[in-house]
């Protein structure tokens, strides 16, 4: 098993202060402090070579999750090993096996070219150099990297910077790579680029990957397990077909007419809305079948064309989270 999570919780003490220079002013002399738990008895199991999506809204403890098991903080109790480590007691050698990039923070200084940020990585971590050349050279053709890999890190684009982040990241070639965002704020090339490549890396080389993101085309692209979170408690642990059937059996039916307009009065079926002459029609298959409901349109509309598809995870999601009012 190559992570393992028992029943792990993390709180945190932060201090209140309501608005005003009085009230700012008796802070200096008695702080109030309110408990957040972050996480709350966490458990579950990653394989080798899986690429699980861990999601769940903002302060749910995605991020407290990857900070415990890559060894940035302790819990507060429960057990996790990583690789067979216990991440926050043998960090070191923990490191050497793990790869971490947060969209939000960099691996990479901010003056230097990259290239020189990528020799520091190795002798950080102590890659051989024969190794590190063949790594790097891999890297830099996969990702395109060599028009700027001579650039000091603070005049790259944000798509180039989170090209050289994956990089620095897989310098040593960890087995494990957990990625915190990795897509925010790029433009759709960058993002269609990242997605590739991390499935590309997680095929062929095994590597486990651990995604955290709020951006569900990366979740419906690249994972073929989804763990959601929220109140620091894991809410489902399935395959993405799985979540969809648990929250909704319901499928969608994209038609296009002739003609826009439409008057839809069908059982088990509702108009979600339109785009030009497309009209996006949620259906339950166990109420109405896709033939009957497209022959049913058919009879009083004239149809130019026809797809049908799941809704898009993002409403799977957001009705997971409103059944769970989270």
């Amino acid at each position: 098993m190559h992570i393992v999570a028992e029943d792990l919780s993390k709180s945190f003490k932060i201090s209140k202060r309501n608005p005003g220079i009085g009230n700012a002013f008796k802070n200096l002399f008695h702080r109030e402090y309110e408990t957040i738990n972050a996480l709350d008895k966490v458990s579950f199991e990653i394989e080798e070579g899986e690429l699980v999506g861990y999601i769940g809204p903002n302060g749910a403890g995605k991020s407290t999750t990857v900070k415990i098991l890559s060894g940035i903080l302790t819990p507060d109790s429960g057990s996790c090993q990583v690789l067979g480590k216990v991440p926050w007691k043998e960090r070191v050698e923990h490191v050497r096996n793990i790869g971490v990039v947060f969209g939000q923070r960099t691996q990479l200084w901010w003056d230097l070219p990259v290239i020189d940020s990528f020799e520091l990585l190795r002798d950080i971590y102590k890659v051989p150099y024969s190794e590190y050349e063949k790594t790097k050279n891999e890297l830099v053709e996969r990702l395109d990297l060599s028009d700027f890999i001579n650039t000091p890190v603070r005049q790259l684009s944000l798509g180039q910077k989170m090209r050289c982040e994956l990089a620095a990241s897989l310098l040593h070639s960890p087995a494990i790579l957990f990625l915190d965002e990795p897509t925010i704020g790029l433009d759709a090339v960058s993002k269609l680029a990242v997605r590739e490549f991390i499935k590309e890396l997680n095929q062929e080389k095994k590597t486990t990957v651990i995604l955290t993101t709020h951006d569900m085309d990366d979740i419906e692209t690249l994972c073929s397990r989804v763990i959601v979170i929220g109140k620091g408690q894991i809410l489902s642990d399935s395959s993405l077909d799985e979540l969809r059937k648990r929250v909704s059996k319901e499928r969608r039916l994209i038609i296009e007419l002739e003609n826009n307009g439409f008057n839809l009065s069908i059982k088990g079926a509702y108009l979600v809305k339109w785009e030009g002459n497309r009209a996006f029609i949620n259906f339950d298959p166990e109420i109405i079948s896709p033939a009957k409901l497209i022959a049913t349109i058919s009879n009083t509309y004239e149809i130019k064309d026809v797809f049908i598809e799941n809704p898009p995870i993002e409403e799977t999601i957001a009705n997971l989270y409103e059944e769970l009012k989270i």
